[in-house]
C-alpha cells in the first residue's frame, strides 16, 4: 500500500525550503550574484567559444579568453558612450540650476497664495534642510566611492567566473549529470539544453529590445528637438531592461534632464513620446522578441521583480526573470514539479519544440 504524504506536511516542506533558499540567497549574495551573472554570460558566449574551437582549432583556454574579451569590450564600449554623453551634459549644469531657481520661485508664490505661508518661513525651512544635507554630504561621498569600488569588484568577479565556467564547462556538465541516476540522464541533458537555449535567446532578445527602444527613443527625441537626444534614448533603452519599473525610472530621468535644457512644451512632448514608445514595446516588441523565448505570466514576473529587489536590490531585479525562466524549465521536466511549472508559465505557454532541443544537443555533442 502506497502511503500518501499529507498536504500540510508537503506545505511545511515547501515553506521551509523557500525560507532556507531566501536565507542562503541573502547571506551568500556576494558569491551567488556574480556567479549567476557569469552563468548567464557563459551560456551566451558558449556558441562563440565553441565556434572558434571547431573552426580555428583554438585551445579551450584561448577560445574562452577571446569570448570573455569580446564581452568586456562590449561593456566598456557602452560605459564609454554613457560617460562621454554625461560629460557633455555636465556643461549644462548652470542652466539646470537656473531652471531650478526659477521653478522654486514660482513654487514659492503658489504656496504663499494657496497655503498662506510667507516666503520667509519657506526660506527658513529650506535653509534648515540644506544644512542637514550638508552635514551628511561627507558620508554620502564616502558611500558613493564605496559603491563604485564595489561595482568594479563585482564586475571583476563576474568576468573571472565567466572565464572559468567556459574553461571547465565539460567538467561541470559531467558533474551535473553524475548527480542523478543513469535512467534520468536523458532528462538532465534535456534540461541543460533547454536552459542554455532559453537563456541564450532571452539575452539576445533583451539586447535587440534595448536596441529597438533606444533607436525609437533617439528618433523621437531628435524630432522633438531635445538637446541630448542620444543620451536620453540610451538611458531609456538601458533602463527598459528592467521590466515594468525600468520605464518609470527612465521617464523620470528623461523629464529631469529635459527640464534643464528645454521648455515646458518639450517636457510634455518627451513625456508623451516615452509613454508611446513603452506602449509599442510592451504590446509588440516585447511579446515578439523576448516574450516568445520566455513564457512567464505577468503576475509571476512582477512578484519575481519585487522578491528580487527585496533580496538583492537592483541586481535581483535584473536576474529575477531569467532565473524564473530557468526554474520553469526544470519544473516542466520533473514530474512532481510540473504543476509549479504550469503556474509560472503563461496561459498559452508550452515547452520548446524538439527541433530547438535537438539543435542545442547537437552543439553540445560537438563541443564534447
Amino acid at each position: 500500500m502506497i502511503r500518501v504524504t499529507p498536504f500540510y506536511t508537503r506545505l511545511a516542506h515547501i515553506l521551509i525550503s523557500l525560507i532556507c533558499l531566501c536565507y542562503i540567497a541573502i547571506v551568500g549574495r556576494t558569491l551567488l550574484a556574480p556567479l549567476i551573472f557569469a552563468l548567464l554570460f557563459s551560456m551566451l558566449l558558449l556558441p562563440f567559444a565553441g565556434y572558434m574551437e571547431r573552426k580555428f582549432r583554438f585551445p579551450r583556454s584561448v577560445s574562452s579568453m577571446i569570448a570573455l574579451l569580446s564581452l568586456v569590450l562590449g561593456i566598456v564600449a557602452i560605459i564609454t558612450i554613457l560617460g562621454t554623453q554625461i560629460t557633455q551634459l555636465a556643461q549644462d549644469w548652470p542652466a539646470f540650476k537656473q531652471q531650478v531657481i526659477t521653478a522654486t520661485a514660482d513654487l514659492q508664490k503658489w504656496i504663499a497664495l494657496t497655503f498662506h505661508v510667507n516666503a520667509d518661513e519657506q526660506i527658513n525651512y529650506l535653509s534648515d534642510s540644506a544644512t542637514k544635507a550638508l552635514d551628511t554630504g561627507t558620508s554620502l561621498i564616502g558611500h558613493t566611492l564605496l559603491s563604485v569600488s564595489s561595482v568594479l569588484l563585482f564586475l571583476l568577479f563576474i568576468f573571472l567566473y565567466t572565464f572559468f565556467i567556459l574553461l571547465h564547462r565539460r567538467l561541470l556538465l559531467r558533474f551535473i549529470v553524475s548527480l542523478f541516476s543513469e535512467q534520468h540522464a536523458v532528462i538532465v541533458y534535456d534540461i541543460v539544453a533547454q536552459v542554455q537555449y532559453i537563456v541564450k535567446k532571452y539575452i539576445v532578445g533583451l539586447f535587440l529590445q534595448m536596441l529597438i527602444v533606444t533607436l525609437l527613443s533617439c528618433i523621437a527625441f531628435w524630432i522633438i528637438g531635445v538637446k541630448y537626444a542620444f543620451l536620453l534614448g540610451l538611458i531609456t533603452g538601458i533602463f527598459n531592461l528592467i521590466p515594468y519599473i525600468g520605464i518609470v525610472t527612465a521617464l523620470l530621468l528623461t523629464v529631469l534632464i529635459t527640464f534643464a535644457t528645454a521648455s515646458t512644451t518639450k517636457i510634455l512632448m518627451v513625456l508623451i513620446a516615452v509613454i508611446a514608445i513603452h506602449l509599442v514595446d510592451s504590446n509588440y516588441v516585447m511579446p515578439k522578441i523576448v516574450g516568445s523565448k520566455v513564457k512567464i505570466n505577468t503576475l509571476v514576473a512582477l512578484l519575481g521583480l519585487v522578491l528580487g529587489e527585496m533580496i538583492w536590490g537592483i541586481t535581483g531585479m535584473f536576474l529575477s526573470i531569467p532565473v524564473i525562466a530557468v526554474i520553469k524549465v526544470i519544473f516542466d521536466r520533473v514530474d512532481g514539479l510540473k504543476p509549479w511549472g504550469m503556474v509560472l508559465g503563461d496561459d498559452d505557454s508550452s515547452p520548446e519544440s524538439k527541433t530547438a532541443v535537438s539543435e542545442v544537443l547537437e552543439d553540445q555533442s560537438r563541443l564534447e
